[in-house]
């Protein structure tokens, strides 16, 4: 007999979610991680009196009431509202791309003038495109000027986007951009969703709680004894790389890296925002993150990040699927053997291959969970 129900490799949500799931329903359960935390990307680690986010800035938002229910069950979450500054060379300029946005682009004050220009920029894009002979964009910068025009596209998407992918925009396809919303209204709180925050006290507590009837391994590497690993359990839990999972047999298939280079800084406050973005492409980084500000700190110092996409290579850390078509495609042939198997269930962004929420990794663990419950 087994000594595990499940073997679960890796701790962050989706492993973290399950393991609880199945420990409520009687399972018992190893969780493993390579790395040395539990938490996966979404740990945190407190300096200076801080909850540092160690992997890039992560605002739990959702409309789905069971899921923020289910997370409130863990933590108490406060009122952070995501509202990013973008600044583009000396200009600084609120998004989402709302009136905040239009009025320090053009002067605008009214919904009608901001509509006015963005369609009046539209026209004239679509027109060069058809005097061009083109009649589709081509490419995600046609697409995305002849959604809202060159201004927007110029100074806030162009250089953002070329750094987050590694590519100029003239080579990434059209269709990664089937629309840019654009508000018409003084709001720059960036999500739509119903609820958001950030749990007080950072989401590593959040995640020890929901591994608590589990027994964690870290500094494991599955890979290292797969086979030993496998033989604990009747059943695997596996959120890496679904490629990997299956030793790369019909390639390798492609993410996109980042680095972060963190500091702590002998002053109170560095941007007076937790998230600053930055949209030209001269400057290496996306955005520089400053942490006590999604819990509105008042710490004597600040700890702060600059976040630098990356391309990824094997032995990197993976965090973004690049859900392309030639990738698509090719992860479908791994989800054809996926599917087939009978003793692994894989989930979150690397065993789905698929660009996830927080919120859409736990509704995904929970559904998981009840399916093999």
């Amino acid at each position: 007999m087994k000594k595990y129900d499940y073997l679960i490799v890796g701790a962050g949500l989706f492993g973290a979610v399950f393991a609880h799931e199945a420990c409520k329903a009687g399972k018992k359960c190893l969780v493993i991680d390579r790395r040395p935390h539990i938490g996966g990307n979404v740990y945190t680690e407190e300096i200076e009196g801080i909850n540092v986010h160690k992997y890039g800035a992560h605002i739990f938002h959702t409309s789905n009431k069971e899921v923020w229910d289910y997370v409130n069950s863990f933590a108490e979450f406060n009122r952070y509202t995501n509202s990013p500054v973008a600044r583009y060379k000396d200009e600084l300029y609120n998004l989402p791309f709302n009136m905040n946005t239009f009025h320090a682009l053009w002067g605008v004050k009214t919904p009608d003038e901001a509509k006015a220009k963005i369609e009046e920029q539209k026209a004239e894009a679509i027109a060069q495109m058809k005097a061009a002979g083109v009649s589709e964009p081509r490419n995600l910068r046609e697409q995305a000027i002849s959604l809202v025009g060159r201004d927007i596209y110029e100074k806030l998407i162009e250089g953002y986007t070329e750094k987050q992918w590694g590519r100029r925009a003239e080579e990434l396809s059209a269709f990664i951009i089937r629309r840019l919303p654009v508000r018409f209204t003084y709001d720059n709180n960036y999500f739509n969703d119903k609820y958001q925050g950030i749990p007080e006290g950072g989401y590593t507590g959040l995640v020890e709680k929901m591994l608590a009837g589990s027994e964690v391994r870290l500094n494991t590497d599955f890979f290292a004894d797969r086979s030993g690993y496998e033989a604990l359990a009747e059943k695997t839990v596996f959120t890496g790389m679904v490629d990997e999972f299956y030793d790369y047999r019909f390639g390798e298939l492609e993410y996109r890296s980042l680095k972060f280079e963190t500091e702590v800084l002998d002053i109170d406050n560095y941007q007076g925002n937790a998230v600053v973005n930055y949209t030209e492409y001269e400057i290496p980084y996306t955005r520089i993150i400053e942490h006590k500000h999604f819990e509105f700190g008042t710490q004597e110092k600040t700890v702060i990040t600059r976040e630098y996409p990356a391309k990824w290579e094997k032995g990197d850390e993976p965090y973004y699927p690049m859900n392309d078509e030639k990738n698509n495609a090719l992860f479908e042939r791994y989800k054809e053997l996926a599917d087939k198997e009978d003793r692994v269930i894989f989930g979150g962004r690397l065993g789905e291959y698929k660009y996830y929420d927080m919120h859409q990794v736990i509704a995904r663990a929970l559904e998981t969970a009840k399916k093999r419950g």
